[in-house]
């Protein structure tokens, strides 16, 4: 009996995904554990193995094809001894589905771009049409007949022609009822407000935008799989979940010594080079992963359900990438040390980049760290990313001007502003935890103890 091969599940999140590139053509022979193809999801490229023995008899989903549903046959294999004719002439029809074994990094992906081969050119826009205006109803008012004078006589008393029992013929409105309703007879209750949605008016349509600019004076850039689920899941984080914001300002002068001490410590290796280089980023990921724990009440995670109370601090940090941004996550942060935060930040960052990070690297995490310092951003506030329930944004350090015992000092002050889930964290609770941040990023030794 053949075999439908299954677009895979690569992520508990992944709905769609890009098959970059067959590793194998019709008529090859496979046997369990073979790579056939690299899938493309919006993080990463990964490979997929066979499960079983047999020859390819059809592939039915071209490489290069971009947003293939989880679980569609993209190709049919006939199993060991059968007919690979036959089972290409049935393929995709109702032979058992087989699952690829769990996808690994593809060790083929470039560093630079996705593995995908080129996605056909998009067919040019085109040349965009002002939306045409509704028709008008003949008597003005939206399917309500009504005589001219009767218009004329309920505009003048402020009464809704939609509220008026009309008397006259096929329930038209005439002049009497408006006499009538004047004195509250015939007159029907106000219809009920329509429930508020997520916004406030309808996205403009991709047709209304278009209409708004010259011809030829725009270029259409395809969305990718990792700028759709951004926007998906942003949009998503948004509108439900309530966020309030926390900013505070951090004093790191003891940080910035530490930092430069440690770092001038550092062993070398056999070519004298440090063995790690710690970051202000390393450091905020400490503190951010020791301030959970001592506010246990914040590393938690919304359900309907109830609340996921975790015991450890997995913090998941903001990394741009080419066409958006992923966050890998330091496992048990709070019981690492710096030099290992550095070390395992270093890997992950030049990883993602690569799009080379397995799905358990950046999938799950209890809070996270966006850091834009490096642009000279000194206050953003960030989003969160569910199931977090919270996001620290971490802004570039400076000197200020500051006033201590009535005097003006110069200080290096950061400022981070703390994003809450409000259904899981309170303001109070809130303030806890960015003050427990504080206090440790003001005086790292406490990191340690």
């Amino acid at each position: 009996m053949p075999i439908n091969i299954l677009m895979p599940a690569l992520s508990p999140t992944m709905e769609k995904g890009n098959l970059a590139k067959w590793l194998k053509k019709e008529g090859d022979k496979v046997k369990s554990g073979d790579v056939i193809a690299e899938i493309e999801t919006d993080k990463a490229t990964m490979e997929v193995e066979a499960v079983d023995e047999g020859t390819i008899a059809k592939i039915l989903v071209p490489e290069g094809t971009q947003d293939v549903p989880v679980n569609d046959v993209i190709a049919v294999m006939a199993g060991d001894g059968e007919d690979v004719k036959a089972a290409s002439a049935g393929a995709g029809a109702s032979p058992a589905p087989k699952l690829a074994e769990a996808p690994k990094p593809a060790a083929a992906a470039p560093a630079a771009a996705p593995a995908a081969a080129p996605a056909p050119k998009p067919a040019a826009a085109p040349t965009p049409q002002p939306a045409a205006a509704p028709a008008a109803q003949a008597n003005g008012h939206a399917r309500i007949f009504s005589s001219p004078l009767a218009r004329r006589l309920a505009r003048e008393a402020s009464i809704d022609l939609a509220r008026i029992t009309g008397s006259g013929p096929h329930g038209r409105v005439v002049a009497r009822d408006v006499e009538d309703a004047k004195s509250g007879k015939g007159l029907k209750a106000p219809a009920a407000a329509p429930a508020a949605g997520p916004s406030i008016a309808p996205s403009m349509s991709d047709k209304q935008i278009l209409a708004l600019f010259e011809p030829g004076s725009y270029e259409v850039v395809p969305h990718d799989g990792m700028r759709r689920t951004i926007a998906q899941r942003l949009t998503s984080s948004v509108q439900t979940i309530p966020h309030f914001y926390l900013t505070i300002d951090c004093d790191i002068g003891k940080l910035l010594a530490a930092r430069e001490e440690i770092n001038a410590s550092a062993p070398k290796d056999k070519e004298k080079k440090p063995l790690y280089k710690i970051s202000v980023n390393d450091f905020v990921i400490k503190a951010m992963a020791v301030a959970l724990q001592r506010i246990p009440n914040c590393n938690v995670s919304w359900t309907e359900g109830g609340m996921l109370k975790h015991k450890h601090s997995d913090v998941g940090v903001a990394v741009a990438m080419p066409g958006g941004l992923i966050t890998p996550i330091i496992r048990k942060a709070e019981t690492k040390t710096l030099s290992t935060i550095s070390n395992e930040m270093k890997d992950f960052a030049a990883r993602a980049r690569a799009r080379k990070l397995k799905p358990e690297e950046y999938l799950g995490g209890t809070t996270a760290v966006s850091n834009l310092g490096m642009y000279g951003i000194n206050h953003f506030t960030a989003v969160i990313n569910p199931p977090h329930a919270s996001i620290l944004a971490v802004g570039t350090s400076e000197e200020r001007p500051v006033v201590r015992g009535g005097k003006i000092e110069i200080a290096h002050m950061m400022s981070v502003t703390l994003s809450c889930d409000h259904r899981a964290i309170d303001g109070a609770l809130g303030a806890e935890l960015i003050g427990a941040f504080k206090q440790l990023i003001e005086n790292p030794v406490m990191m340690m103890v």
